[in-house]
């Protein structure tokens, strides 16, 4: 895969598909890596040109500087796709994110609004107008939120941060959904030195528990200020998602002011784009097309 420099990282990504296609950045998720949208891309490229970056402490993707804060909020990888962006020379496109990617695609969509041109979110529900705290059976779910705000729980991931990720992947989506061989491949991007911090400071900045990455403040602010979105948007929920679940996204049109569509895909949990590709692809084809997706 080409290496790009972009903010202070060496991004690692893949590009599909015509150079002279509509152009869609597909972002992943945690925990996974850019072959995720493997699938999904093989039935889009005939149409798209698909940019698939693998990001900050995933997989190759690497930290330039010692010294960079090893830091995961959605604000400052935000601004790695902006970045990203401006070194490919794509000044419009579409973004589709899977959890992670879901809240970097909305922090893209607020901060440049001129430069996403329509947002697919999979699986993750978005922040705009700030995060509540949950429910309690929602937070019941969310577990590993508060085992990692612990010294104890940090600790236990850095000490096995394959069987963390693991745990998620069992619990997350119906029984049997993967098998071992593709975990252990995906599970090679978590062997990045900085998968460990960069996880930690994604969860505990999103709850306070550390501060956001100081360059992306303003960004992170703003998203919580913002309680709308106007652009054209999309959002794919699995009927048995075990981390959200439908009642999760029941309410997300309302973040919505511009033509919106939910999708729930019965059967399917929180990896849709790897559970059920050919639907996920048959969506976002229509969606990205300009008309209105059909599961």
């Amino acid at each position: 895969m080409p290496v790009i420099a972009a903010a202070d990282l060496d991004i690692h990504y893949r590009i599909v598909g015509a150079d002279d296609a509509p152009p869609v950045l597909l972002i992943h998720g945690w925990p996974d890596d850019a072959s995720t949208w493997d699938r999904v891309a093989d039935a889009l490229e005939d149409r798209f040109r698909l940019v698939i970056p693998t990001l900050r402490g995933f997989g190759d993707t690497r930290f330039r500087e010692a010294t960079a804060a090893r830091t995961g909020n959605s604000a400052i990888i935000a601004m790695d796709m902006i970045a990203l962006l401006d070194a490919l020379g794509i000044e419009r496109c579409a973004v589709v994110g899977h959890d992670w990617g879901s809240n970097t695609a909305e922090a893209m969509a607020v901060g440049w609004p001129s430069r996403v041109e329509r947002m697919a979110q999979l699986s993750t529900p978005p922040r705009l107008g700030g995060m509540p705290t949950p429910p309690f059976w929602h937070a019941q779910r969310q577990w590993y939120h508060w085992f990692m705000a612990t010294a104890r729980g940090a600790e236990a991931v850095r000490a096995d941060p394959h069987g963390f990720a693991h745990i998620m992947w069992e619990n997350w989506a119906p029984a049997g959904w993967f098998d071992e061989e593709t975990f252990a491949t995906v599970a090679a991007s978590f062997d990045n030195p900085d998968w460990v911090a960069v996880t930690l400071h994604s969860y505990c900045a999103r709850w306070n528990e550390t501060e956001p990455d100081p360059r992306s403040a303003w960004l992170e602010e703003k998203v919580k200020a913002t309680p709308t979105l106007s652009l054209p948007a999309l959002f794919i929920q699995g009927a048995e998602d075990g981390v959200n679940p439908p009642p999760t996204s029941a309410e997300v049109a309302e973040k919505f002011t511009g033509p919106f569509d939910r999708i729930e895909l019965a059967h399917v949990g929180h990896f849709p784009q790897r559970e059920s590709p050919e639907t996920v692809a048959s969506v976002l084809r229509a969606f990205l097309s300009g008309g209105r997706p059909a599961a």
